[in-house]
């Protein structure tokens, strides 16, 4: 997908800004061709020599430079590139790019340049959290052509844990392939269930399972990626730094197929990759229940089939939404998926065994096997968003089937 592609990387003055050298080089590896542009800053953390090196190709670093300006390297830059890329995005390179500044090589050679832009966020969680940054990133997604892949959550340079790491390397190639990606899902409208849901049993306890939503998520941010509008209806996984697209939040199995039999209809495609809790208490109490008083036994119900009752509504309809659902499975994986699929309607199923070393909830990487309607199956690896990434690519077959 990268063949041909011409790239322009624009280097951000963080400590990820070593990580730029290894993003450079993997793009040329897989047929892009890249120049690179960098701030004042990021020369403190990465030469421009390195990054020529690897890229093959001189590194726009000042406009004040009358060598590199001999043929207005900055706005060449701008009208040569298939795709921009900035990393890492800093706090203080995200606020002058949402204000339009043009006062070093990046933002100038970006301000000139008309296609897609991917942005790579990395910075402390602090000042990622920081109501000015939340804002600048809220008008930076108002741009259709403005694009971002992360940032991770887990441990920083500066000794803190959580949101703000600049996202591994698999998972920005896949972001750079999404941009070019984009043709196959435009104007189509796709709706996504994602995350676990929560049966109460008194108002403090509940049933549920470990789900947070990633896989979900991360298939969110490629359909979103390659031009859809979408719609994820969330189980309950915490917090999330904004996203650029639909978020309905939802807690129990009721209220997520509330949510999704409202809009199935006007969806391209459902896929649902929502861990529903299968059984509710048949009985809720409305205060806590003290030890004491517990029930030596709980009695229980089945909660209803979000993705079979959505199936049922629109299988009779003249144009249906491409039908995708997910098979969390620990044994015989592959037969009960199969079931799923023709039971419930579907044009394709994930089966996933969770038990799976690198499959399991809560991870980064997903280990799947993909089953369509006729028995075609296709493996499927990686982080989950390139996972996502397989997925869409069969969907999207689906759709031009359709």
């Amino acid at each position: 997908m990268l063949q041909g592609k011409r790239i322009a990387v624009g280097v951000g003055g963080g400590i990820a800004a070593y990580k730029a050298g290894d993003f450079v080089r993997e793009l040329r590896r897989q047929g892009a061709t890249v120049k690179v542009s960098m701030t004042k800053a990021a020369q403190e953390f990465i030469t421009p020599l390195t990054l020529q090196s690897l890229s093959g190709e001189a590194v726009l670093t000042d406009y004040f430079d009358t060598s590199q300006e001999e043929k207005f390297g900055h706005l060449h830059l701008g009208r040569w590139a298939d795709a921009y890329v900035v990393l890492p995005a800093t706090a203080d390179l995200l606020a002058r790019i949402a204000a339009g500044m043009a006062n070093d090589a990046v933002t100038t050679s970006l301000l000139a340049f008309r296609g897609p832009v991917l942005l790579a966020p990395a910075m402390n969680t602090a000042m990622w959290e920081h109501p000015a940054t939340q804002r600048n990133l809220a008008t930076l997604r108002a741009t259709p052509r403005t694009h971002f892949v992360g940032p991770a959550s887990g441990p920083l340079a500066d000794g803190d844990v959580g949101p703000g790491r600049l996202s591994d390397l698999p998972d920005l190639i896949q972001a750079v392939k999404g941009l070019f990606a984009g043709a196959q899902l435009n104007g189509k409208k796709v709706l996504i269930t994602a995350g676990p849901t929560r049966e109460a049993i008194d108002p403090v306890r509940f049933i549920s399972n470990p789900s947070t939503g990633k896989m979900g998520l991360a298939v969110a941010d490629e359909a979103h990626a390659r031009g859809a509008a979408v719609t994820v209806v969330l189980g309950p996984v915490g917090e999330l730094s904004p996203l650029p697209y639909e978020i309905i939040r939802v807690t129990t199995a009721e209220e997520m197929l509330e949510a999704v039999m409202h809009r199935v209809e006007q969806a391209d495609v459902f896929v649902a990759t929502a861990a529903v809790s299968d059984w509710k208490p048949q009985a809720v109490s409305a205060k806590k229940t003290k030890k004491t008083d517990a029930p030596q036994s709980l009695a229980l119900v089945r909660t209803p089939d979000v993705l079979m009752t959505a199936s049922a509504k629109v299988q009779a309809n003249a144009t249906r939404p491409v039908l995708v659902g997910f098979a969390a499975e620990t044994h015989e994986v592959i037969t009960y998926a199969k079931g799923k699929l023709t039971r419930k309607g579907l044009d394709l199923i994930v089966a996933n065994d969770v038990s799976a070393p690198g499959a399991g909830f809560g991870g980064d990487t997903n280990v799947v096997t993909i089953i369509d309607s006729h028995g075609t199956t296709s493996a499927a690896q990686g982080t989950k968003r390139e996972v996502a990434a397989r997925l869409w690519d069969l969907v999207a077959k689906k759709l031009g089937a359709s």
